[in-house]
């Protein structure tokens, strides 16, 4: 087991049994889970999560996704107007070179 998935595993233990997270409590969870962990990673996980509510955050997954379409949709009609762009470009590009057709050179 990785030590992110064994810190994660620990902190929602203890925000289930809605004891404080600190990088003591753990470490005694990783250690009594056979997991090395060093120090620093609990450390850094517990103000990570300090103010955070986890059960809040695992309930509240569901508003994530629905948000996603909205984003996807505003990113397809970028393209949209990219796509537009490029075509208008082409079509200059077509009407400049239709004047080397008709034998108006610059050297003539």
């Amino acid at each position: 087991m990785s030590v992110e998935t064994a810190l994660s595993y620990a902190a929602l233990i203890l925000a289930d049994a809605e004891v404080e997270i600190t990088a003591e409590k753990l470490l005694q969870l990783t250690q009594k889970a056979n997991v090395e962990v060093e120090g620093i990673w609990a450390d850094i996980f517990a103000k990570a999560l300090a103010n955070q509510n986890l059960k809040d955050l695992f309930f509240n997954i569901s508003s994530g996704p629905a948000a996603a379409p909205a984003a996807g949709s505003s990113a397809g009609a970028a393209s949209g107007a990219a796509a537009e762009e490029a075509e208008e470009e082409k079509a200059e590009e077509a009407k400049e070179e239709s004047d080397d057709d008709m034998g108006f050179g610059l050297f003539d």
